[in-house]
């Protein structure tokens, strides 16, 4: 895969975001994209920026509310191909270890 993204899209509530942030992830799943939930987004990757800005558009329409706040930073390495767990893979093979912390 070639595009990369960060994706994080959350109605502006004063209450949990949690259930529009289930429906906005849920709507990446009708797109040919892998993705992974953090406690600060989605990372998702695409073959194309087509598929990856349709799936966005997905997850932000997706989520109800008077107003939605949507933030994509995209990383679209147009030379080769990569996956994101490679560049968490050059960060531990660089630290020696997992990039992991315990708290």
């Amino acid at each position: 895969m070639t595009v990369v993204a960060l994706l994080s899209v959350a109605p502006v509530i004063e209450d949990s975001m949690a259930g529009e942030v289930a429906r906005a992830v849920a709507a990446l799943d009708e797109f040919d994209v892998s993705y992974e939930t953090n406690p600060m987004g989605t990372v998702i990757e695409a073959e194309d920026i087509g598929t990856l800005f349709d799936a966005a558009q997905a997850a932000h329409e997706a989520v109800d509310g008077d107003r939605v706040s949507t933030v994509l930073k995209i990383d679209d390495k147009r030379t080769r191909t990569f996956e994101a767990h490679e560049k968490v893979d050059a960060v531990e093979r660089e630290l020696g270890r997992a990039a992991r912390g315990e708290r």
